[in-house]
């Protein structure tokens, strides 16, 4: 395959950046996304020019580190993580616009890698357990009824890659602080934080300088684990419920 590929450069976040043309050639069909930047960059190594910065790390879809803004879609035309988008999903000839995610809370450190550090402070601001269950036999001796464990293990299944922010219109961290907050809230492990939970953690959203939710869809249709809005709604009735309770105080 012969393709086109427009890259976002950048060399620091107070750069101003810009896209570069870079052709590129003898990509098999059967490369992944990831794998095709690697032969550019062993092109423009040969050259002596500066590689393309980009993140990644597990390349499984399981790390959610390689996030690419691919022909303006998260992780590109499949919902699914950028390093298991293969270059069969492309046709000869094609021209490729990669980007990193546009956000205020992502501020860009270099090319297409990104700052996700706002995610790991929401986590930090609640997203958590004091409970003591014990060894693992103890904590798996407690009762938890299928329906909710399933909804709890949807939930967790976010890997934090930000495709809900690049997709949002509003750059909003809602679907990811719903399910961090869900995952949590619906198992008996979290309910000690419960009230406090949910406070917490939409204020660091807040404070990070995400945007609104208005309940577009456009989060959920590209997140690569189908995380559901559904979590929105909980974590809306989590925060409402945890403010009333502290005012009634």
């Amino acid at each position: 395959m012969k393709l086109t590929l427009k890259i976002w450069r950048q060399k620091n976040n107070s750069d101003k950046g810009g896209f570069a043309t870079y052709p590129v050639d003898g990509i098999s069909k059967d490369m992944s996304f990831l794998e095709m930047l690697d032969v550019l960059n062993d092109q423009l190594t040969e050259k002596g020019e500066d590689p393309v910065h980009f993140d990644h790390d597990c390349r499984e879809g399981i790390c959610g580190m390689c996030s690419l803004y691919i022909n303006g879609k998260p992780h590109g035309p499949l919902q699914t993580t950028t390093c298991q988008l293969h270059m069969r999903s492309f046709n000869d000839g094609e021209t490729i616009t990669i980007e990193p995610w546009r956000a205020k809370a992502f501020p860009v450190v270099k090319d297409l890698v990104v700052d996700r550090s706002a995610f790991d402070r929401i986590i930090q601001a609640g997203g958590y357990v004091s409970v003591n269950t014990g060894g693992v036999p103890d904590a798996n001796e407690i009762p938890v009824p299928k329906t909710v464990a399933d909804l709890a293990m949807d939930a967790a299944q976010c890997i934090g890659c930000g495709a809900c922010v690049a997709a949002c219109k509003n750059a909003s961290a809602m679907l990811f602080t719903s399910a961090k907050i869900s995952q949590l809230a619906l198992l008996p492990q979290g309910q000690v934080e419960r009230k406090t939970r949910a406070e917490k953690m939409v204020a660091q959203m807040d404070a990070e300088g995400f945007g609104a939710c208005t309940n577009t869809g456009a989060c959920e249709a590209e997140c690569p684990k189908g995380i559901s809005i559904t979590n929105i709604a909980r974590m809306n009735r989590e925060y409402f419920s945890a403010v009333v309770s502290s005012e009634s105080v």
